[in-house]
């Protein structure tokens, strides 16, 4: 039984990326117009699915948790059709625009906010953490990084479809970057920030019980230390990153203004941290920095992840699970981080 499960698993796996394949083909070739229309009919689609089908509640629960009652039915509706819109969007443009970017084509795609900091910060002497939330086009920030020659490490969750990850790993390494994975490559990631090397990740996912509480929104959500840690320990530059979308594409053969900006919302120089707790400081900062973001474009979030899935209760009871009855010996410093 279990050979044949794990026999129509890579089925499944080969079926998806054949179908995957196709989507890309056919994205590519279509006119923008048509690829436009395509991305107003599936966002047509998706609000109008069933929401169990699309989590559609959980969108509703963290607009709720984020909002309150800022937000009425009408504007929760107006952002859900926009996350959908945004992240057919997104599809498209990393099929179409990420491929075929270079130096002069950045120019007339995006506009930068506080580029000289980050510049500065990915020339000098330091390792530079760029950490990001999915918010926006993370990939084209990630992949215009490289075009611009400053390849860095890339940490992302491996794919369980191999297929799928194989071909991302090499989309993203095709502009100069190394894929880490975020699960096994842990080590390397030290690694390479040992050694004055850059990185970027993502750092707006919930950390389960391994994370430290700071607020998001108002709201305690289990955010990943490693950050913080990272920057501390090796004296590296942190940089809040992000890309926005501005404006609609052109259907008449181009954008008349810069369609992104690429911009850095905060830089934290673990040099200047004064702080008690320097770890939850840090996470602190950069989490309300990616929360600034997402306020300014909340339907370019994905609020389909379970944001504050891991509540502070569910930290205590765990300790209390854990808690030994007996003497214990000295705690080594890994477990104790």
């Amino acid at each position: 039984m279990h050979h044949c499960r794990g026999w129509i698993r890579r089925i499944r796996y080969r079926l998806e990326f054949a179908a995957f394949l196709v989507v890309v083909t056919v994205v590519r070739r279509l006119p923008e117009r048509c690829v436009l229309w395509g991305v107003e009919l599936l966002t047509a689609l998706m609000v109008r699915l069933p929401k169990r089908w699309t989590r559609g509640d959980v969108v509703e629960h963290n607009l709720r948790a984020a909002f309150g009652t800022d937000l009425d039915e009408t504007e929760i509706d107006r952002i859900r059709r926009g996350m959908w819109r945004h992240l057919f969007l997104l599809v498209a443009e990393v099929v179409r625009e990420v491929p075929r970017l270079t130096e002069e084509r950045t120019v007339e795609l995006v506009r930068f906010h506080r580029k000289t900091d980050v510049l500065q910060a990915l020339l000098s002497d330091r390792p530079v953490i760029l950490v990001s939330g999915h918010v926006g086009n993370w990939e084209l920030a990630v992949a215009v990084f490289g075009v611009w020659g400053f390849p860095m490490f890339v940490v992302a969750r491996d794919l369980d479809n191999p297929h799928l990850d194989r071909w991302f790993r090499r989309y993203r390494q095709a502009t100069g970057h190394t894929m880490l994975s975020k699960r096994h490559d842990q080590q390397a990631i030290v690694d390479a920030v040992a050694a004055g090397r850059s990185i970027a990740l993502l750092g707006d996912q919930d950390a389960g019980l391994r994370g430290i509480f700071v607020d998001f929104f108002g709201r305690p959500a289990s955010t990943y230390k490693s950050i913080a840690l990272l920057a501390l320990q090796f004296d590296a530059v942190l940089c809040v990153g992000y890309a926005l979308r501005l404006d609609e594409p052109s259907t008449a053969g181009g954008p008349a203004a810069p369609r992104f900006e690429i911009g850095c919302e905060e830089v934290i120089d673990p040099r200047t941290i004064d702080a008690d707790d320097p770890i939850h400081e840090v996470t602190q900062r950069f989490t309300s920095a990616l929360e600034r973001v997402v306020r300014r474009a909340p339907d370019q979030y994905f609020w389909l992840h379970r944001r504050w899935k891991t509540r502070p209760e569910d930290f205590r009871k765990n300790r209390k699970r854990r808690r030994p009855k007996g003497p214990i010996g000295p705690v080594s410093g890994t477990e104790a981080a």
